[in-house]
């Protein structure tokens, strides 16, 4: 009875160890930075958009945008010009002469 349960745990350890925790949705917020804190890439901040700040030529972790505001697709690069969607939004555009805005799915 030991034997195959010990086996079990150690194949399921073995498919979720290379995973370390990206299940938990708490684990990459540990020690992220809350929106208004100085950033350089978007990983950094919580809500995971770092936004371009003009005025102080830097850049400030930023709010993800709500419905019908206006957004960009998430990018590779490290710094936002606007801020992606907020999870269960589609950044879409309705008119192909309006910009894009949060709408829901």
């Amino acid at each position: 009875m030991l034997r195959p349960m010990a086996t079990a745990f150690l194949l399921l350890m073995g498919v979720l160890l290379p995973y370390q925790g990206k299940f938990w949705p708490f684990h990459k917020k540990k020690f992220m930075k809350m929106n208004g804190a100085e950033c350089s890439h978007h990983s950094e901040c919580v809500s995971d958009c770092c936004l371009m700040d003009l005025n102080n030529r830097g850049a400030l972790c930023a709010p993800k945008a709500r419905v019908a505001r206006l957004c960009l697709p998430q990018t590779k690069g490290s710094i936002n010009i606007i801020c992606p969607c907020q999870w269960g939004l589609k950044c879409i555009s309705k008119d192909p002469t309006c910009s894009r805005r949060c709408h829901l799915i």
